[in-house]
């Protein structure tokens, strides 16, 4: 090899090759601890000169597996988790992250950062985070793939959290397979991240298998419809969808009902609320001596002292409110994590997936990318993640369409643990499709 041969080529063909990743450039979201000198802030300039002592349990995982890592990527600050009238993508860090396919468009978030510099080829992969939506909304909205994992198949050790009922990473690609192998890295027990003790034995072993051939010959497959908020337009495009299915050998019903689809927003918002308090209190107490904030109060008193830099565009609603909550003890807090997991768990999902004999169910991921709007903060085109995030399923986006040249994921949601099996219908999906079109990086919609 001559001398310009990068020095992990020389390492793979000479057999010393560190793991499944090796070699492979990857970013990480803003808000995964890393114990070296880049920084790890969630965007926000609170967090500047924060040192953690440790790297997160992905970080770590990522290295041993030999993936090179670029840096961070931009995100929603506090992973959209602070104030009213929010806008995706914005960090009083990084700025304003712009969607690759039309530059006045919005990214999505919170994993912004992530899904733009996969879908615009500065990486292999990325690794974003979701407590809601904030993967696949993103992913859909750059035309990738991204993978929300079941809730402890990835440890948040390390990771600056909003819920620890809904938190997970996931990895952010251009293929599912790329996605798969990525994920099987990541995954694993970790002791300090309990919930990660019940993954099944193997789940990480089996995302890593080729996939089945014509994994939707046969499946069952139920379509959610409504409830949404997508524009009319977007059923057309399900349509479409729906008929390529069945001409892919499955089974389809359509529509397959989820009873409680509308009746878990108001308990969701008290969840978030408590559990933000809970685990920024503790992950900010863990740095130690190094963070110039040591709470969720010291963090609010910084934004309101550095107003001008911090908030510009938005306010604090989200952390104030956080701050006046009491203990994970509270009995509201108790109720409403019982009644979010029964809604969305065994009276959601697992119900209608019992009923109709399912393999998965399939949704629009989200509306085409709005405007990015610093004026009056985001609009919605629409969004299908609340019902898998909130029950901490597993769920994969899938490029699927374009409208007016702005890409559109179709979602796969299954039970907690399917993984392996969602992924292989999306790979079928993704192989027949072929949907994905790369970015032109025009400056509004319809230029050339």
């Amino acid at each position: 090899m001559s001398s310009s041969t990068p020095r992990w080529a020389t390492a793979s063909a000479a057999g010393r090759v560190r793991g499944a990743l090796h070699g492979i450039p990857i970013l990480i979201k803003d808000n995964l601890a890393t114990a070296d000198a880049m920084e790890t802030t969630a965007g926000s300039l609170a967090l500047v000169g924060a040192k953690p002592l440790h790297d997160s349990h992905v970080v770590a995982r990522l290295r041993e597996a030999g993936a090179v890592i670029l840096g961070k990527a931009n995100m929603s600050e506090w992973a959209y988790f602070r104030g009213n009238r929010g806008i995706s993508g914005w960090s009083a860090r990084g700025g304003q992250t712009r969607n690759p396919y039309a530059l006045d468009r919005n990214p999505s978030g919170s994993s912004s950062g992530s899904a733009v510099a996969v879908s615009a080829n500065l990486c292999v992969a990325a690794i974003g985070t979701e407590t809601n939506g904030s993967i696949v909304s993103p992913a859909s909205a750059c035309g990738i793939v991204g993978v929300k994992p079941t809730v402890g198949r990835v440890s948040r050790t390390g990771i600056i959290p909003i819920s620890v009922t809904q938190d997970t990473a996931g990895p952010m690609t251009r293929t599912v397979r790329d996605a798969a192998l990525v994920l099987a890295a990541i995954s694993g027990p970790d002791e300090a991240d309990e919930v990660t003790t019940h993954s099944p034995l193997g789940a990480a072993a089996d995302l890593a298998m080729p996939f089945k051939r014509d994994a939707l010959k046969g499946a069952r497959i139920g379509v959610l419809r409504g409830s949404f908020g997508f524009h009319p337009r977007m059923d057309a495009v399900l349509d479409g969808l729906v008929a390529r299915l069945r001409e892919a050998g499955a089974e389809v019903v359509d529509p397959a009902k989820v009873a409680t689809l509308t009746r878990f927003g108001a308990p969701e918002g008290d969840l978030l609320s408590y559990e933000f308090k809970d685990g920024v209190n503790r992950y900010l107490a863990a740095l130690g001596p190094t963070s110039p904030v040591k709470s969720l109060a010291d963090v609010i008193a910084f934004n309101e002292q550095h107003r001008a830099r911090e908030m510009p565009f938005f306010g604090q609603e989200d952390l104030i409110a956080a701050q006046a909550r009491g203990p994970l003890t509270d009995r509201a807090y108790l109720e409403a994590r019982e009644t979010l997991l029964r809604l969305t768990r065994a009276e959601g999902i697992d119900a209608t997936m019992d009923a109709e004999k399912l393999d998965a169910l399939v949704m629009l991921t989200r509306g085409p990318a709005h405007l990015t709007d610093p004026v009056n903060g985001d609009s919605s085109s629409g969004g299908s993640a609340s019902l898998a995030a909130v029950a901490g399923y597993p769920s994969v986006t899938v490029p699927a369409a374009q409208v007016f040249g702005l890409p559109v994921g179709l979602s796969w949601v299954g039970r907690a643990w399917s993984e392996a099996r969602l992924l292989a219908l999306a790979a079928d999906f993704e192989a027949r499709m072929q949907a994905r079109r790369e970015p032109q990086f025009l400056p509004t919609v319809g230029t050339r």
